[in-house]
């Protein structure tokens, strides 16, 4: 198995404690480490991706340019721009500017309970997205975004729904 198949579980201040094989670490509900990347233009849209139908959870749901977890001894930098490229096929500068502790169940038994990292990053680039990760992106005002989120809640991920408010504060 590959290390990016395992997750870092950390305590309530990110301390590590362990590692567990990532599905099982989602079906215990063990707080782990985890990373959001926001990536922006210079016209201040933020950059949207549709998660592929296909995944273990939240499926089609729009979400943040990027998430993921970091492998074992990876920084979440490191992590951050490397996922970035695998799904999005794009590369920047990034910078942590936030973290936050969130706890969900699905509706397929996994529970997601992660230390989430929040980057951030400024790009023009076209994506050229992974489509066994991503099924479609855009880029859209916060303000927009905002809109559809109080409309259509259903339709972003959770995690998406509480980082978007520490990005823009």
């Amino acid at each position: 198995m590959q290390t990016n198949d395992y997750v870092i579980l950390v305590d309530e201040q990110d301390n590590e404690i362990g590692v567990m094989e990532k599905l099982r670490a989602h079906e215990l509900g063990k707080l782990h480490r985890a990373f959001s990347v926001f990536i922006f233009n210079d016209k201040k849209e933020l950059l949207l991706q549709q998660r592929a139908i296909n995944k273990y959870h939240s499926g089609g749901l729009w979400t943040n340019t990027c998430c993921s977890h970091p492998s074992p001894n990876e920084t979440i930098k490191d992590a951050a721009i490397r996922r970035l490229y695998e799904e999005m096929g794009m590369t920047c500068d990034l910078k942590i500017i936030n973290n936050f502790i969130y706890k969900t169940e699905f509706e397929n038994g996994l529970i997601e309970h992660e230390f989430d990292y929040i980057l951030t990053g400024i790009s023009n680039l076209t994506p050229l997205i992974n489509k066994t990760e991503v099924e479609s992106y855009k880029w859209q005002q916060i303000s927009e975004i905002q809109n559809d989120i109080n409309l259509n809640p259903n339709q972003f991920t959770t995690w998406f729904k509480i980082a978007i408010q520490k990005v823009i504060i």
